[in-house]
């Protein structure tokens, strides 16, 4: 038997939020016969969560099931536990995408749910879990999810010799990019690339009106240029440096050879509520963190160009030997206009 539509559609409202550090909610209440009665998605930290906002949208709950994409909370934060709702509500039946890995939680919204009378399904459906990788992520690791992006030549090179990099791949590549930079809380590049390419690390989209993702710069002690975009959008700095910054938040990490550690990077980002982190380089600030282990998932952007020498690696350095490549597992491989697209995630 296939997972319900009413509980796919809690997916589909969970999907159109970026709460974080809260989870991805969605919670869709239904009546004994069959009609949605109330709908609702969690929007962000303070907010009303999902389920409280579905039952207020139904009104009369009593006899009702509702299907949720995580399991309703048990602890008081800055709202009340939605348990006690549902239980307030006399709703008969609670349908739960997964469990939530939080330890405040963690199964115990289900058993309270349950030995109250109401009827409690556990899906454990992986498309839950799909729903809000970061969150599961974090919860379980502590770390944010780091997917690192690269754009690159089919032979291999993110830029010339001479540095140049623009016109790798075309419009609806780019386009792309931009859609993945609106499913992130922050947008992370090394000092390097602020310099060369002086990003903006924005979502530029036609109607586009959504949150944007937090710059963020990893910084040695090299002077950073003081007439960068960037500093319009309220970076984060980390370095393990003092220095002054033209605007921005400057944030400390540890750190060895003038440059941040990634672990203690990732961390800062994870305690300031930044779960879902893209990468974008460039390669010295990319192998750091590949080598560091903090990444989980990349996508790479191949350009139908061919350079036809030597330019520069997506990841800096040389590795000894083929033993220690890394194995990851390819997701998807499809075409974006003239250019193609790879993305993979980290085995282990």
């Amino acid at each position: 038997m296939g997972v319900s539509p009413h509980l796919k559609r809690a997916y589909e409202l969970a999907r159109q939020n970026r709460p974080h550090p809260n989870p991805r909610v969605g919670a869709v209440v239904v009546s004994e016969g069959g009609r949605v009665l109330g709908e609702g998605a969690h929007v962000g930290p303070g907010e009303p969560h999902a389920e409280m906002i579905a039952l207020d949208a139904a009104g009369d709950a009593r006899g009702s099931t509702v299907f949720v994409s995580l399991e309703p909370c048990t602890h008081h934060g800055r709202t009340p536990p939605c348990v006690d709702r549902l239980i307030a509500e006399s709703v008969s039946r609670v349908v739960v995408g997964a469990l939530d890995p939080d330890p405040r939680v963690s199964g115990s919204g289900a058993a309270r749910l349950a030995e109250s009378g109401i009827e409690v399904d556990i899906v454990d459906d992986p498309e839950a879990t799909e729903v809000d990788p970061a969150y599961f992520h974090h919860r379980t690791t502590g770390m944010p999810l780091v997917t690192l992006k690269w754009a690159m030549t089919l032979d291999g090179s993110v830029a010339a010799a001479d540095g140049t990099s623009r016109g790798i791949t075309g419009d609806a590549a780019r386009r792309e990019v931009h859609e993945l930079r609106s499913q992130m809380d922050a947008v992370v590049v090394g000092a390097g690339t602020l310099r060369t390419d002086d990003p903006r690390l924005d979502v530029r989209l036609d109607g586009y009106d959504g949150p944007q993702p937090r710059p963020v710069i990893i910084a040695g002690k090299e002077r950073l240029p003081e007439d960068a975009q960037v500093w319009d959008r309220n970076p984060l700095v980390i370095t393990h440096h003092d220095r002054e910054l033209p605007a921005g938040e400057l944030a400390g990490a540890q750190g060895e050879d003038n440059r941040p550690d990634p672990v203690d990077a990732c961390r800062l980002l994870a305690d300031r509520g930044y779960l879902d982190v893209l990468v974008e380089g460039g390669p010295t600030l990319a192998s750091a963190w590949w080598r560091a282990g903090v990444v989980s998932r990349g996508v790479v952007y191949v350009g139908a160009k061919v350079g036809g020498g030597i330019g520069q690696s997506p990841l800096a350095g040389l590795f000894a030997t083929m033993t220690e490549a890394d194995e990851v597992e390819f997701d998807t491989v499809r075409s974006v206009s003239d250019d193609a697209v790879i993305t993979f995630r980290k085995k282990g």
